[in-house]
């Protein structure tokens, strides 16, 4: 029986930030065109992390059963370190998947019924991620799939429920908040090229080998400031983004120099504070 703090190791909280950052980042946009709904951007927040939790959940359970994750040097995994059975994650990744339907439905509601369109395709793909007989994460399009749903569809889709409208902030903030999302996939799938290759897991970063791998991560992480500093045309505070360029690096150095296996475990939890730290300063930038 696992325990609490497995539980907790399981649902990946270094990942996490890449479901609130997306909500921060649209409701910045929301006090910037001033229509903030704070209940609504809760709820939408918790859409989104249920859905980052549930989707951990699910790939725990359908990498365990495979065997995926029988020879890992990354952090824990319910199935594959055997510490809980397989049905019991599965009921935690379904559990998630109810409760961001749920609160999901609420939106929905006070807004459009569209968006359930939206949340039943968040659903399906955070499933057919690695579950199912033909995984779209086992095809090379797990960055793909991350930044349209942690990027596009999360930034606008907060903006949306808010403002009840999508002004082009919404998309000038979607695309960086995307990259490093995938910045933070592309970290992890780099240090299980070994263990993936042997698995037959087909991910972009086996497909790319690792000296690309590499580069497309170094894109990922530095392509949003860039970025910034054309929205920052029109909205000069987004400038702040900038502050945050300095935690780009050590992330970047190690990646680049070659760092492989447990030594990219850091990378992880660097990259998840990069994309706090620009995810807060350009909400605050879009909001001003």
């Amino acid at each position: 029986m696992a325990t609490l703090s497995q539980w907790i190791a399981g649902s990946r909280p270094r990942t996490l930030p890449a479901s609130l950052v997306p909500v921060v980042a649209g409701t910045g946009v929301a006090v910037g065109e001033g229509h903030a709904v704070w209940w609504r951007a809760g709820l939408a927040a918790l859409v989104s992390l249920a859905l980052q939790v549930g989707v951990n959940y699910s790939n725990d359970y359908s990498d365990g059963v495979r065997g995926t994750d029988d020879e890992r040097v990354g952090p824990l995994r319910l199935v594959g370190s055997k510490v809980a059975r397989p049905r019991q994650v599965l009921a935690a990744a379904l559990g998630c998947f109810l409760l961001a339907a749920v609160a999901g439905l609420v939106l929905a509601a006070v807004t459009s019924w569209w968006l359930l369109l939206v949340g039943a395709a968040a659903i399906v793909a955070a499933w057919f991620y690695t579950g199912g007989t033909t995984p779209y994460g086992y095809r090379a399009l797990g960055e793909l799939s991350v930044f349209v749903f942690f990027g596009l569809v999360a930034v606008v889709g907060t903006v949306y429920v808010q403002v009840e409208g999508v002004p082009w902030e919404a998309w000038a903030a979607a695309v960086p908040v995307g990259l490093i999302a995938c910045a933070l996939l592309v970290a992890n799938n780099l240090r299980d090229i070994p263990t993936d290759t042997e698995s037959g897991k087909r991910t972009l970063a086996v497909l790319l080998g690792g000296p690309r791998t590499r580069v497309l991560y170094a894109a990922c992480a530095s392509l949003p400031f860039p970025i910034a500093l054309a929205v920052a045309a029109p909205h000069p505070w987004v400038l702040l983004t900038l502050l945050a360029a300095p935690l780009s690096l050590p992330p970047t150095q190690k990646v680049m120099n070659g760092a492989k296996g447990r030594d990219l475990i850091p990378v992880l939890g660097e990259t998840g504070r990069l994309q706090i730290a620009y995810g807060v300063l350009l909400a605050l930038g879009l909001a001003l």
